[in-house]
């Protein structure tokens, strides 16, 4: 079964905002920053993700530049669901989207209006790998995506 993470959607206080939180409560910590690179859509160097803990509850915490795109109200919350298999991807893709819309980078709003970013195991580990050009390259592949592909993206990785 896929897990299911809640995530957070800042402008750009994403970070802030999570060591706030942490700050708060007990059992919490910041447990990794992805940033945006030269590829966007962000500035170079601002977070883009944050995963964090608050109370052993896991959080995930996005800044979502995305001039001109239809977006998620700051402060909103969205669901962060992480597939394990390309098929599982597919089928929630589809399950979700069905009566909603589509979103560019893996981003489907469902029929009552909710946001979920459905997105393949390993993501974080293409876009935040240790060569920053093939990260990059990753990160363009996936910004020309609606659904993302795994295998697209690793080899946009290792083509990058």
């Amino acid at each position: 079964m896929s897990d299911i993470t809640p995530f957070l959607w800042f402008n750009d206080k994403a970070e802030e905002a999570a060591s706030f939180y942490v700050s708060i409560f007990k059992n919490s910590k910041i447990e990794n920053v992805s940033r945006y690179g030269e590829a966007g859509p962000g500035p170079e160097g601002a977070a883009m993700v944050v995963e964090f803990k608050l109370g052993g509850q896991d959080f995930m915490a996005l800044n979502g530049f995305q001039p001109g795109e239809p977006s998620l109200e700051p402060g909103s919350i969205a669901l962060f669901v992480n597939c394990d298999t390309q098929a599982e991807l597919d089928d929630l893709w589809d399950k979700l989207s069905s009566g909603g819309s589509h979103l560019q980078c893996g981003w489907v709003r469902d029929k009552y209006g909710f946001s979920w970013n459905i997105v393949p195991a390993g993501l974080s580990d293409i876009l935040g790998g240790p060569d920053p050009k093939k990260a990059q390259a990753a990160m363009k592949a996936m910004l020309q995506m609606e659904k993302l592909d795994m295998n697209d993206l690793r080899r946009a990785y290792e083509n990058g």
